[in-house]
Order: structure tokens, then C-alpha cells, then sequence
């Protein structure tokens, strides 16, 4: 036999490595042409480019039903406790990476659109925000949940080699309709950990110059720069789709005041990123 003098083991991994052959085999000969794979092509790179956060703005059980049916869906989901397995947090998988996933929608970011053919996403629990004569109230997020999703974020970023800058929230490529993960979210902190981009404060206080923070600046300038950073910024926008976009980069970059106001540290912030993280051929 052919396993003979064999430990039973040796014997399984042998007869599985032997079937994938045969399989392998029989496969090539009943094909109707061959295909000769020594020569590759270096014009290629990953699908992926970027990696989207969301919230989900309802409870787990319900967003797993949403983001499970035939609608909407996400790469993975990250529950606001997660459950530990033998001491490990637990994630959800919902869409292999490699797969497309439906979770950015109409979207654009640094000249791509339709950002779902080039992206992973990953939606967090939270309920997103409560209406309040104030405005809007959001919700922070747990330090066990923002610490799996940094994990399981640097490993997409390692894995894909994704660009600081193309660490991204719904917001940022979608900046008309979507508020998550809101001002909330810890983009510093993620920053810190190696995922997405964040200001260096003395390039932002030389780029200030001195000037007040709050002073008006040049908004058609200020949008320029949001553009060139990544922001979807067209000629006919209206003044709130405009105050929009400059609310969108503050939420990420300056949550202290996401008004959506054209200021000398807005625009500070934006030229300290395009200094640090100059653009590449994407």
C-alpha cells in the first residue's frame, strides 16, 4: 500500500497532496486550452486602495441583519463589546476582502469614484447620533472595540500597502449624505498605531503663521487644497455643499469645530497633511 510504513497523519497530508494533484491534473487535460503563467506582467497592483470606516447607527443584531441581506453589506462588523473566544476579540467577516462589498455608495476620493470596487469597509456598532436643538449629539466608541479594529486595520493596511491618506471615513468620500464615524471617532489614536494620516502640530503652528485660528480664509482656496488632499470638490456646488466638504476634513482633522467654517487652522491642517503625505501616482 502506499501508505504503508507510514504514521496515519504522514498518510492523510500524503493522499490530500496526491487528490489536489490528480484534481489539478484532470483539470488541465479536460480543459479545452492551456494557459501558460511563466511570464507575468510587472503593470499590475492590489484591487484594493482603500480602507473605509463606518458606523452602523443601530444595534449589532440589527445592523448583521442589514448588512447580511441583499441591500447593503460591509467587509467586516465590529461589535461595540466583542465577545472574547480562548481570550481573542471577536470580529465578523462578512464579505471576503477579495469580494466586493456594498458599503460606500455613491463615493469618491483622490479622482476614483465608486469606491466600493476598491475598497474594504468596516462598520462599527454605534448608534451614530441623536437630534438635540443644539445639533447633533454623536456617540463615542468603546476602547475594546477601537482597539480590535486597529488590529484587524493594520493588517488590511500591511496587507494591501494602503496609502496613510486613503484611510478614510464615510465622510470623507461622501461627504453630502454621511456623518460616520463621526467626531467621535479617534482618528489620532489610529494614526499613532500606523492607520490613516494625522496633522504633525508644529507643521500645523508654522503653517498657521501666527494668525488666529478662527480668522476667515479664502473659502474657493481652502477647497483646492481639500481636493488636492482627496475631497470631491466641483465647480457647482452650492454654498452648503461646500460648507459640507470643509466639515467633513474638520470631523476627521479638527473635531473641535466641524462647523464647516473656512479658517486659517482648516486650512493649516489640510497644508500640513499635503506636506507630510505628498501624492503618489494612485
Amino acid at each position: 500500500m502506499m501508505c504503508r510504513g507510514l504514521k496515519a497523519g504522514a498518510c492523510a497530508a500524503l493522499l490530500l497532496l496526491l487528490a489536489g494533484c490528480q484534481s489539478t491534473s484532470q483539470s488541465a487535460v479536460n480543459s479545452p486550452f492551456r494557459l501558460e503563467t511563466t511570464h507575468q506582467a510587472q503593470g499590475a497592483d492590489q484591487r484594493i486602495r482603500f480602507l473605509v470606516i463606518h458606523y452602523t447607527a443601530e444595534d449589532f443584531h440589527n445592523a448583521l441583519t442589514t448588512l447580511t441581506d441583499e441591500h447593503v453589506s460591509a467587509h467586516y462588523l465590529i461589535p461595540a463589546k466583542p465577545p472574547l473566544e480562548q481570550g481573542k476579540p471577536v470580529a465578523w467577516q462578512l464579505v471576503p476582502e477579495e469580494m466586493r462589498a456594498w458599503h460606500a455608495g455613491a463615493s469618491g476620493w483622490r479622482g476614483r469614484t465608486n469606491l466600493n470596487d476598491t475598497s474594504v469597509g468596516i462598520e462599527l456598532e454605534n448608534k451614530g447620533y441623536s437630534k438635540h436643538l443644539l445639533g447633533k449629539k454623536f456617540y463615542p466608541f468603546p476602547p475594546a472595540q477601537i482597539d480590535l479594529l486597529a488590529n484587524l486595520s493594520k493588517e488590511i493596511v500591511a496587507r494591501y500597502q494602503i496609502e496613510p491618506r486613503n484611510v478614510v471615513a464615510h465622510s470623507d468620500i461622501a461627504p453630502q449624505r454621511k456623518d460616520d464615524p463621526g467626531p467621535l471617532f479617534p482618528w489620532q489614536e489610529m494614526a499613532q498605531r500606523g492607520i490613516g494620516a494625522w496633522p504633525d502640530a508644529g507643521i500645523v503652528q508654522a503653517r498657521l503663521a501666527g494668525r488666529d485660528p478662527q480668522q476667515p480664509v479664502d473659502q474657493a482656496q481652502l477647497l483646492a487644497l481639500l481636493k488636492q488632499y482627496g475631497y470631491t470638490v466641483t465647480d457647482d456646488m452650492t454654498q452648503a455643499q461646500q460648507r459640507r466638504v470643509i466639515a467633513a476634513f474638520q470631523m476627521h482633522f479638527r473635531q473641535s469645530d466641524y462647523r464647516g467654517n473656512a479658517d486659517a487652522q482648516t486650512q493649516a491642517i489640510v497644508q500640513a497633511l499635503l506636506q507630510q503625505f505628498p501624492d503618489k501616482n494612485d
